[in-house]
């Protein structure tokens, strides 16, 4: 089942859950310090367990590893003997210190990282920047007519910033089609503070990153809470991953098992199905994966359904995280 929807208000069509690529990046900079050094090889496996199992879209960015991330992707793409224009491919320009004038000096070298494939959509990795929205949003619009871009997306921008990026790209006779923004049943803050409600309006599509909340939703962390001492980067002092935490989302995640029991699938894959189906076709999600077998099980979300009473089950549960 190809799960296929609608990027924006663009002629792209996505699969409902794509490929994040940050673990790609190869232990490099703070982005890399979140997981361990993956071989190429690696990567190769799991860009190729998603392809085999319906994904059709993978998102990177320069910040992953300097680059690091998109190249390893290229890599694994032309290796699984896909060619330009066979998938969608999603990279990020990291805007902090910067001008808008350094998205224009920049994309040649997330063209080339990425080479043989295109940019479909490029993405302004945050909201924080020495240039304006507006400036931003016209060197994007700039590198569309010059074709060095497909589309154009922001990420963890908030209702009104994404209302300006949307209005200055329109005034471009562009849509702004994305916004990438960490979301998942147990981060629901988008639902309360207008960025959902602005999405829907705007026709923008929500791209939920950490939709698995870093794991949590596995249920793993909850049968062994020692497990995450073992785990690189911060996780081990998140407040969610404490005792405390654990049991305050213990009941959600024990929802997430007994539906996953009955439905022949895993508590990750019943919470990425809720993710992408509680609000129609508006969001996305972009789960990671470091083994082919979380590539494999991370696929499989797309032959998934949930019923009206499960959704609303796990609605009810989670409601406390928005």
């Amino acid at each position: 089942m190809d799960d296929l929807r609608p990027l924006g208000r663009s002629p792209i069509r996505i699969t409902a859950i794509g490929l994040g690529c940050w673990q790609f990046s190869e232990g490099h900079g703070i982005a890399g310090a979140f997981w361990p050094a993956l071989p190429q090889e690696t990567a190769n496996q799991i860009v190729a367990a998603s392809l085999a199992g319906g994904i059709n879209w993978f998102d990177t960015a320069e910040m992953y590893g300097g680059g690091r991330s998109e190249a390893a992707l290229a890599r694994a793409l032309v290796a699984a003997n896909r060619g330009n224009g066979d998938v969608v491919v999603a990279t990020k320009w990291w805007p902090m210190f910067r001008t808008a004038g350094n998205l224009k000096a920049t994309v040649p070298e997330r063209r080339a990282r990425l080479a043989p494939f295109d940019i479909d959509l490029h993405q302004v990795h945050q909201p924080y920047s020495f240039a304006s929205t507006a400036a931003q949003m016209d060197a994007m619009a700039e590198l569309v007519a010059a074709g060095a871009i497909r589309t154009v997306g922001v990420s963890n921008f908030s209702a009104a910033k994404l209302r300006a990026a949307h209005a200055a790209l329109a005034a471009r006779g562009l849509p702004l089609v994305s916004n990438q923004v960490r979301y998942s049943l147990l981060d629901r803050r988008i639902e309360s503070n207008g960025v959902l409600e602005t999405a829907r309006e705007l026709g923008v599509t929500i791209i939920a990153w950490s939709p698995l909340a870093q794991g949590l939703l596995t249920g793993k962390f909850h049968r062994d809470p020692d497990l995450v001492r073992s785990r690189p980067g911060p996780r081990r002092w998140l407040a969610g991953f404490r005792r405390r935490g654990l049991e305050r989302s213990r009941p959600l995640v024990e929802a997430l098992e007994e539906i996953a029991a009955a439905r022949g699938a895993t508590p990750a894959q019943v919470a990425l199905r809720w993710l992408v189906d509680f609000h129609g076709e508006t969001v996305v999600a972009i789960p990671g994966a470091t083994h082919v077998a979380q590539a494999q099980e991370n696929a499989g979300v797309l032959g998934l359904r949930l019923g009206e009473t499960e959704l609303a089950w796990l609605d009810g549960l989670s409601r406390f995280f928005r």
